[in-house]
């Protein structure tokens, strides 16, 4: 069988392939996604949260206890 008669190489085709192969070679696979596992009831997370002063004034306004009362208010707008 007869081939077909190649064309010739040009540096524009060197280097489309060449740029394929790299990709190949140093594309990174995205590591999985680590699960989050199930809050346990009754232990509390720490985090960081921007509220008014106004809204802080509050909740502190009744003493200790203010950071109690944010949960417990935002625990009910969560509707839980």
């Amino acid at each position: 069988m007869s081939q077909p008669p190649r064309r010739p190489r040009t540096l524009n085709d060197a280097r489309t392939e060449a740029e394929a192969a790299f990709k190949k070679v140093t594309a990174k696979v995205a590591p999985p996604v680590p699960q989050r596992q199930a809050a346990v009831p009754g232990v509390k997370e720490q985090v960081t949260l921007r509220i008014d002063q106004d809204v802080l004034e509050y909740f502190q306004a009744d003493g200790p206890g203010w950071q109690d009362r944010v949960n417990a208010a935002l625990r009910k707008a969560a509707g839980k």
